[in-house]
């Protein structure tokens, strides 16, 4: 089962994270992740995806919450939704390559699914919906775009939020 997981830092964290780094790159070579890697707001670093196929919720929430930088404090919340790999790749299959970054877009909502089929699919290094743990219930859509217009992955209007944040690939550098 894969799901999305978004970590969002807790304002000033970046000394325990840059501290934490080596654990944190270690605890992730343990998983068998689709993709990673940090947001930003300009320079300010934000949080973490993590996109990971585990066998189950709780599996989900272990990964996620057991993460070191989680247990020594820096993240602030962590969203974990089960997700659908659409594109069947990972980040590292991108035929854009891994170097440098783009967005993350979330559209967030409920009832009737939307954008279950990408548009714009060359920018797209990551397309899925947010799922409820069961898989029967859409909870929104979670993408990782390369393009000068990210939200237009998604049928903005569809949605009762939508969040761009500036995201780059991760991992060991």
């Amino acid at each position: 089962m894969e799901f999305f997981c978004y970590h969002r830092d807790r304002p000033g964290s970046l000394p325990l994270r840059e501290k934490l780094t080596e654990e944190h790159w270690s605890y992730m070579d343990r998983f068998e992740l689709i993709a990673r890697g940090p947001t930003f707001t300009g320079d300010v670093l934000t949080g973490s995806v993590h996109i990971v196929d585990v066998a189950s919720p709780v599996e989900a929430r272990a990964f996620a919450f057991d993460e070191p930088n989680y247990q020594a404090g820096a993240y602030r919340d962590v969203l974990v939704r089960r997700w659908r790999n659409v594109l069947g790749r990972t980040m590292w299959d991108f035929p854009g390559g891994g170097e440098g970054g783009g967005h993350l877009v979330l559209g967030f909502g409920s009832g009737e699914p939307v954008d279950l089929a990408p548009a714009r699919a060359e920018s797209l290094i990551a397309y899925g919906p947010l799922l409820s743990d069961d898989g029967t219930a859409w909870l929104g859509t979670a993408a990782l775009v390369r393009s000068a217009d990210p939200a237009a992955v998604l049928t903005v209007e569809r949605y009762a939020a939508v969040e761009v944040h500036e995201w780059e690939f991760g991992g060991r550098r």
